[in-house]
């Protein structure tokens, strides 16, 4: 009988213990989702704004070779995270996509060539907003003041493009703390009823003179190892949803660089490991405090 008995204990210590780790795992996937989800959202942010383009286009007088020229020496440029030459030909290239061919192109304007070659460039992302190409714009016609015509860029794309993402920044930000708080909550209240299960043996070990930091030790070491199962779990969760996402969308893809990556995996452990250990403190101490008739 006290075979069984002892079988059906560890039994149900086991089922508590996966029972933690699957809780913990769940709510730590919210966490790196939010902390992924906010690297996900400004590696987007970057691109869109650097799929931002504008135009430089010269002077009559100047040829193809003259607008090569300064297109290599924009290149070492802080400004720009693209430089391109475009020629004549591939000015009405551009237009053939519209649905005509490039020789009805060219009747059209009576063999006149549409738009003259001229060198078309994308902002790096920190100056992707309406003051950073305005300087842009500024400090291209004092360099070229006797080489460009005219700068062009839209300024209400660029406007929709940073209205867009500080608007949805916002909520997201909004979202996610409120994601985090009802984490914070559950995994507390997880690790609070996995204790609970062990209250008598806590209060055995208090009766025969054990000190409460000899009691405490296992429990935080264990909460330790729970932690950090726990945050690799939903690291791996996370990566799953990253990889179908990614062969989900076409037009957007979710990156995460290596020190971003690391950033994210050492912020998901160590919290996972505070509010284990944190929860577990208060959870054992409330145990503790309670008599013996308390904790029936």
């Amino acid at each position: 009988m006290s075979e069984k008995s002892e079988k059906y204990s560890k039994k149900g210590l086991r089922t508590s213990y996966v029972s933690t780790i699957i809780g913990i795992s769940l709510v730590l996937f919210m966490i790196s989702l939010v902390l992924g989800g906010s690297f996900a959202v400004d590696s987007i942010q970057i691109q869109a704004k650097e799929s931002l383009q504008a135009d430089l286009f010269f002077k009559p007088e100047f040829t193809e070779a003259d607008i090569k020229q300064v297109e290599q020496e924009l290149r070492s440029w802080p400004y720009f995270s693209d430089v391109t030459f475009v020629d004549q030909d591939q000015a009405i290239k551009e237009l053939s996509g519209l649905g005509q061919s490039d020789s009805e192109i060219l009747e059209i304007l009576d063999g006149e060539k549409p738009i003259p070659a001229n060198i078309s460039f994308k902002p790096k992302a920190a100056f992707a907003n309406k003051e950073g190409m305005k300087k842009i714009k500024s400090e291209l016609l004092k360099v070229y003041a006797d080489e460009l015509d005219d700068v062009f860029f839209d300024e209400a794309s660029v406007e929709r493009v940073n209205l867009g993402f500080k608007q949805f920044v916002f909520l997201f930000a909004v979202v996610a703390l409120l994601l985090i708080i009802v984490a914070v909550a559950m995994i507390n209240n997880t690790i609070r009823l996995a204790l609970y299960s062990k209250r008598f043996t806590i209060k055995t070990m208090q009766l025969v003179g054990a000190t409460s930091k000899y009691i405490r030790r296992p429990f935080i070491i264990q909460s330790v190892f729970q932690g950090i199962i726990s945050a690799i779990i939903g690291l791996a969760l996370l990566m799953l949803l990253i990889y179908i996402l990614n062969n989900l969308l076409e037009t957007v893809e979710i990156t995460l660089d290596l020190p971003r990556l690391l950033i994210l995996v050492g912020a998901v452990i160590l919290i996972g490991i505070i509010i284990s250990v944190v929860s577990t403190w208060f959870a054992l101490n409330k145990y503790l405090r309670l008599k013996m008739d308390d904790l029936y």
